[in-house]
Protein backbone atom coordinates (compact mmCIF):
# COMPACT_ATOMS: atom_id res chain seq x y z
CA UNK A 1 0.00 0.00 0.00
CA UNK A 2 0.95 3.59 -0.52
CA UNK A 3 -0.01 6.17 1.73
CA UNK A 4 -1.01 9.91 -0.15
CA UNK A 5 -2.27 13.31 0.68
CA UNK A 6 -5.50 14.36 -0.85
CA UNK A 7 -5.24 18.55 -0.93
CA UNK A 8 -8.40 19.80 -2.36
CA UNK A 9 -8.50 23.15 -3.86
CA UNK A 10 -11.30 25.57 -3.01
CA UNK A 11 -13.70 23.97 -0.42
CA UNK A 12 -15.35 25.23 2.35
CA UNK A 13 -14.29 28.75 1.64
CA UNK A 14 -16.50 31.28 3.45
CA UNK A 15 -19.66 29.00 3.04
CA UNK A 16 -18.94 28.14 -0.60
CA UNK A 17 -18.81 24.87 -1.81
CA UNK A 18 -19.20 22.97 1.28
CA UNK A 19 -17.70 19.53 1.91
CA UNK A 20 -18.65 17.74 5.21
CA UNK A 21 -15.80 15.65 5.92
CA UNK A 22 -17.52 12.55 6.44
CA UNK A 23 -19.42 12.43 3.43
CA UNK A 24 -15.70 13.02 1.78
CA UNK A 25 -14.33 9.98 4.04
CA UNK A 26 -17.24 7.88 3.23
CA UNK A 27 -16.84 8.79 -0.80
CA UNK A 28 -13.18 8.08 -0.21
CA UNK A 29 -13.80 4.61 1.47
CA UNK A 30 -16.20 3.94 -2.00
CA UNK A 31 -13.55 3.98 -4.24
CA UNK A 32 -11.61 1.09 -2.06
CA UNK A 33 -8.94 3.33 0.02
CA UNK A 34 -8.01 2.31 3.57
CA UNK A 35 -7.42 4.29 6.69
CA UNK A 36 -9.17 7.29 5.24
CA UNK A 37 -8.58 10.29 7.85
CA UNK A 38 -9.64 13.94 7.28
CA UNK A 39 -7.60 17.09 8.81
CA UNK A 40 -9.33 19.92 9.39
CA UNK A 41 -12.42 21.39 7.47
CA UNK A 42 -10.32 22.71 4.15
CA UNK A 43 -9.81 19.07 2.59
CA UNK A 44 -7.19 17.50 3.59
CA UNK A 45 -7.64 13.77 3.38
CA UNK A 46 -4.99 10.86 4.58
CA UNK A 47 -5.32 7.44 2.98
CA UNK A 48 -3.96 4.27 1.54
CA UNK A 49 -4.25 2.65 -1.81
CA UNK A 50 -2.52 -0.17 -3.98
CA UNK A 51 -0.07 1.13 -5.99
CA UNK A 52 -1.22 2.10 -9.70
CA UNK A 53 -1.50 5.22 -11.93
CA UNK A 54 -1.79 8.47 -9.69
CA UNK A 55 -3.12 10.16 -12.63
CA UNK A 56 -6.43 7.94 -12.74
CA UNK A 57 -6.79 8.10 -9.26
CA UNK A 58 -7.11 11.81 -8.93
CA UNK A 59 -9.73 11.62 -11.60
CA UNK A 60 -11.46 8.96 -9.71
CA UNK A 61 -11.31 11.28 -6.45
CA UNK A 62 -12.72 14.33 -8.77
CA UNK A 63 -15.15 12.67 -10.15
CA UNK A 64 -16.34 10.61 -6.56
CA UNK A 65 -16.45 14.29 -4.76
CA UNK A 66 -18.49 15.96 -8.04
CA UNK A 67 -21.03 12.84 -8.11
CA UNK A 68 -21.18 13.29 -3.96
CA UNK A 69 -21.07 17.09 -3.78
CA UNK A 70 -22.92 18.49 -6.86
CA UNK A 71 -19.62 20.20 -7.59
CA UNK A 72 -16.27 19.90 -9.44
CA UNK A 73 -13.17 20.54 -7.02
CA UNK A 74 -9.17 19.97 -8.35
CA UNK A 75 -7.42 17.25 -6.06
CA UNK A 76 -3.90 17.93 -5.93
CA UNK A 77 -1.75 14.22 -4.47
CA UNK A 78 1.45 14.30 -2.91
CA UNK A 79 2.56 10.47 -1.27
CA UNK A 80 4.08 10.71 1.98
CA UNK A 81 7.94 10.63 0.83
CA UNK A 82 6.70 13.85 -1.42
CA UNK A 83 5.38 15.57 1.96
CA UNK A 84 8.10 14.62 3.90
CA UNK A 85 10.66 16.34 0.49
CA UNK A 86 8.45 19.34 0.97
CA UNK A 87 8.95 20.09 5.00
CA UNK A 88 12.55 19.02 4.99
CA UNK A 89 13.41 21.43 1.69
CA UNK A 90 12.05 24.32 3.31
CA UNK A 91 14.02 27.16 2.07
CA UNK A 92 11.89 29.68 4.87
CA UNK A 93 12.69 27.30 7.97
CA UNK A 94 14.06 29.38 10.31
CA UNK A 95 10.94 32.04 9.62
CA UNK A 96 9.10 29.06 10.16
CA UNK A 97 10.88 28.07 13.51
CA UNK A 98 10.56 31.65 14.79
CA UNK A 99 6.74 32.01 13.63
CA UNK A 100 5.05 29.04 11.58
CA UNK A 101 1.78 31.31 10.95
CA UNK A 102 3.98 33.16 8.15
CA UNK A 103 4.89 30.47 6.23
CA UNK A 104 2.88 28.16 3.90
CA UNK A 105 3.48 26.03 0.77
CA UNK A 106 1.03 25.97 -2.34
CA UNK A 107 0.97 22.81 -3.93
CA UNK A 108 1.04 23.09 -7.18
CA UNK A 109 -0.58 20.87 -10.12
CA UNK A 110 2.08 20.49 -12.36
CA UNK A 111 5.65 22.20 -12.49
CA UNK A 112 5.60 25.61 -13.57
CA UNK A 113 7.01 26.41 -17.50
CA UNK A 114 10.21 28.24 -16.96
CA UNK A 115 8.26 30.95 -19.09
CA UNK A 116 5.79 31.17 -15.76
CA UNK A 117 8.64 31.37 -13.40
CA UNK A 118 10.60 34.16 -15.30
CA UNK A 119 7.04 36.10 -14.81
CA UNK A 120 6.89 35.12 -11.01
CA UNK A 121 10.54 36.45 -10.37
CA UNK A 122 10.05 39.46 -12.57
CA UNK A 123 8.03 41.16 -10.01
CA UNK A 124 9.19 42.25 -6.48
CA UNK A 125 6.64 40.78 -3.69
CA UNK A 126 8.19 42.78 -0.83
CA UNK A 127 8.45 42.02 1.80
CA UNK A 128 6.99 38.54 1.07
CA UNK A 129 8.83 36.07 -0.37
CA UNK A 130 8.39 32.91 -2.71
CA UNK A 131 10.52 30.62 -3.94
CA UNK A 132 9.40 27.58 -6.60
CA UNK A 133 11.13 23.75 -5.99
CA UNK A 134 9.17 21.96 -8.34
CA UNK A 135 5.62 21.60 -7.71
CA UNK A 136 5.57 23.45 -4.89
CA UNK A 137 5.79 27.56 -3.71
CA UNK A 138 7.21 28.00 -0.57
CA UNK A 139 5.34 31.48 0.89
CA UNK A 140 7.25 33.78 3.63
CA UNK A 141 4.94 36.62 4.31
CA UNK A 142 6.52 38.26 7.39
CA UNK A 143 3.60 40.59 7.99
CA UNK A 144 0.67 37.92 7.64
CA UNK A 145 -0.78 36.78 4.53
CA UNK A 146 -4.07 39.26 5.11
CA UNK A 147 -2.42 41.45 2.50
CA UNK A 148 -0.03 39.39 0.55
CA UNK A 149 -0.63 39.54 -3.28
CA UNK A 150 0.72 35.97 -3.02
CA UNK A 151 -2.82 34.69 -3.26
CA UNK A 152 -3.85 31.66 -4.91
CA UNK A 153 -5.51 33.05 -7.81
CA UNK A 154 -1.97 35.51 -8.20
CA UNK A 155 -0.16 31.61 -8.14
CA UNK A 156 -2.90 29.99 -10.77
CA UNK A 157 -2.79 32.82 -13.09
CA UNK A 158 0.99 33.87 -13.06
CA UNK A 159 1.89 29.83 -13.06
CA UNK A 160 -0.64 28.95 -15.20
CA UNK A 161 -1.47 25.99 -13.25
CA UNK A 162 -3.78 24.48 -10.57
CA UNK A 163 -2.89 25.38 -6.76
CA UNK A 164 -4.07 25.25 -3.28
CA UNK A 165 -1.82 26.54 -0.23
CA UNK A 166 -1.74 25.30 3.08
CA UNK A 167 0.15 26.69 6.45
CA UNK A 168 3.19 25.70 7.61
CA UNK A 169 1.46 23.91 10.69
CA UNK A 170 -0.77 21.90 8.32
CA UNK A 171 2.00 20.90 6.17
CA UNK A 172 4.01 19.43 8.96
CA UNK A 173 0.46 18.21 10.71
CA UNK A 174 0.01 16.31 7.16
CA UNK A 175 3.35 15.15 6.85
CA UNK A 176 3.24 13.47 10.07
CA UNK A 177 -0.05 11.82 9.64
CA UNK A 178 1.34 10.33 5.87
CA UNK A 179 4.45 9.43 7.22
CA UNK A 180 4.05 7.59 10.37
CA UNK A 181 1.67 5.29 8.77
CA UNK A 182 5.15 3.90 6.48
CA UNK A 183 7.07 3.93 9.93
Amino acid sequence: MSTFVALLRGINVSGHRPVNMRRLSAAFACLGLADVVTYLQSGNVVFDVAPGDVTELRRRLEAAIDATFGFPVTVLLRTSLQMDRVVKACPFAAAAAHNPTRVAVAFLADEPSPEALGRLTARTHEPDEILVEGSEAYIHCPDGFGRTKLSNAYLEKTLGTASTARNWNTVNHLMALAVHRQG
